[in-house]
């Protein structure tokens, strides 16, 4: 089989213009109604060309072309086709060649062979002419710089231009549909990179193998090892050189004028040792000076380290940071914001905490302070005799008031009157008590507490009365249960009120009690007439 490319007498790369040119070119030539002579050998040509031509004009078909060239030009792509590519791994032994001579069978003359051999292979592989120059080895008495580093360096990184398409196992243009085509292609890929890399690889090795052995390469590494000797002595020998320079100046040396006070230091030093000796301890006394000296110089030093500490230090999050760059990122970060808020937020909670309870302290104190200047105006009231003044006098009060203040005074006349028979209640029960229990003092503390809160008008007099109260059923509960469990008609004693209403209902022992405040409201209205 014959390359299309080779038929067409074209390049790999050329254009659609040229391919058309050359069909027309070669169809003219070789078609049977112009070739009457030999028409069977122009038929079989034209067949040939016509062939080519249908192949490369497609694109499709001319990129499967492309990549199964050499594959089909050495004997198809079913399977008959064997790589006849060289060989390397015969290669990889001294018993190839034969000393490290230029002739055919040496070192250099061998291994040029095979990579110009390599290079043949890859050429035919490009699909362009033109491209990179393959470095040759070169012979024993090439230089290293134009050749031999060139060619190591080229061939250390190899890297195939062959598509190896004869190693696919699957034929895409058997494919039924596109889903099937794809998948083989994705294989088929996967067997080319394959082959590629394992090529690749034993090409670097052989040149690893070869670089090696080679003189050439041996030679110039040791002459590298010797320039980078005596480079190595001349620069110990330089050092040696300032060294000695060096000493030299300074044997050479004078001390000028400006600095010989040294000496002068030493004497002063000697005579104060001496007069020391003779009339006081005035090393003591420097030796004490240099010891505060030293602790002052300690404690400032200490004080800077406690500063730095605390311009790294977040109390936050309980943290020293090693500089001030990391306590600024510090300071930026998501968790140090988070624990600055919940700090801010229990501070502002113990400061409401705070402000309230010093709020109701103060408010408890102003109203006991209210509550005792009210009790001592009102006791200087009572002290204060008050002036009698004549009936004209108070029908001009009366006259002058206005019907609020008059309703006001007359709510306060019912609410003494209704607190008049309480007070009295509250006198019998104390009389009673002090007969019981012998503790007058108690008793008559008690009774001067309660006497001015029975004065006492609105909310606070009834919070006093409550208060007052509370500490008698708290101070003698045992009283309170024996008066309310008790008859007051035949003076029988019950442990539950339960019994004590059942003794009631059975025997008929329940009294009503008077209402006091209806009593003061009539006589009030009475009064209010008469003074009408």
């Amino acid at each position: 089989m014959r390359c299309h490319y080779e038929v067409l007498g074209l390049r790999r790369d050329c254009t659609d213009d040229d391919l058309k040119k050359a069909y027309r070119k070669l169809a003219l030539k070789w078609h049977p109604d112009k070739n009457l002579d030999n028409s069977e050998e122009a038929a079989e040509q034209f067949k040939v060309i016509q062939a080519a031509y249908d192949v490369i004009s497609d694109p499709q078909e001319r990129a499967w072309y492309d990549n199964h060239r050499d594959a089909l030009l050495k004997g198809g792509v079913d399977g008959e086709y064997q790589d006849d590519s060289l060989d390397l791994v015969q290669y990889f032994t001294v018993t190839c060649y034969s000393g490290y001579g230029d002739d055919e069978e040496g070192f250099y003359a061998v291994y040029r062979r095979i990579f110009q051999l390599i290079v043949k292979e890859e050429m035919e592989s490009k699909i362009n002419d033109g491209g990179e120059e393959y470095p040759t080895f070169g012979d024993s008495e090439s230089d290293y710089d134009t050749v031999v580093h060139p060619f190591y360096a080229y061939w250390q990184s190899f890297c195939t231009v062959k598509n190896f398409a004869w190693k696919e196992e699957y034929d895409t243009r058997q494919a039924s549909n596109r889903w099937e085509k794809r998948a083989m292609e994705k294989e088929n890929k996967k067997t080319r990179d394959k082959g590629r890399k394992e090529r690749n690889e034993l090409v670097r090795e052989l040149v690893a193998f070869i670089r090696k052995r080679d003189k050439r390469v041996q030679a110039h590494r040791k002459m590298v090892e010797e320039q980078n000797a005596e480079k190595a002595k001349k620069v110990e020998e330089l050092r040696r050189q300032q060294k000695l320079q060096n000493a030299k100046l300074a044997e050479q040396y004078k001390e000028q004028s400006w600095m010989a006070m040294s000496e002068l230091e030493k004497e002063l030093q000697q005579m104060e040792a001496q007069y020391d000796k003779e009339f006081g301890d005035g090393l003591e006394d420097d030796e004490e000076e240099a010891e505060e000296q030293q602790d002052g110089r300690a404690s400032d030093e200490g004080d800077e380290e406690e500063l730095l500490y605390d311009d790294l230090y977040c109390p936050a999050c309980d943290k020293v940071c090693q500089s001030e760059k990391a306590m600024r990122n510090h300071e930026k970060s998501k968790k140090h914001r988070e624990m600055v808020a919940l700090l801010r937020q229990q501070l502002e909670a113990e400061e409401e905490e705070f402000s309230n309870s010093v709020g109701e302290e103060t408010s408890a104190m102003e109203d006991e302070d209210q509550i005792l200047s009210e009790e001592e105006d009102e006791e200087l009231q009572e002290e204060t005799p008050k002036p009698k003044l004549s009936k004209k006098q108070k029908k001009k009060q009366k006259s002058s008031k206005s019907p609020e203040e008059s309703h006001a005074v007359e709510s306060d006349r019912e609410t003494s009157a209704a607190a008049e028979p309480k007070a009295n209640k509250a006198e019998l029960n104390g009389v009673a008590e002090q007969q019981e229990d012998p503790e007058p003092e108690a008793e008559d503390t008690t009774t001067a507490e309660t006497k001015p809160t029975a004065k006492l008008k609105g909310k606070k007099a009834k919070e006093l009365k409550k208060a007052a109260k509370m500490a008698a059923a708290e101070e003698n509960p045992e009283q309170d249960a024996e008066a309310s469990l008790r008859c007051n008609t035949c003076g029988k004693e019950f442990p539950t009120r339960n019994k004590l209403f059942t003794h009631l209902k059975n025997t008929g022992h329940a009294l009503a009690v008077s209402n006091p405040s209806a009593n003061t409201a009539a006589t009030s209205k009475k009064e209010r007439r008469k003074n009408k």
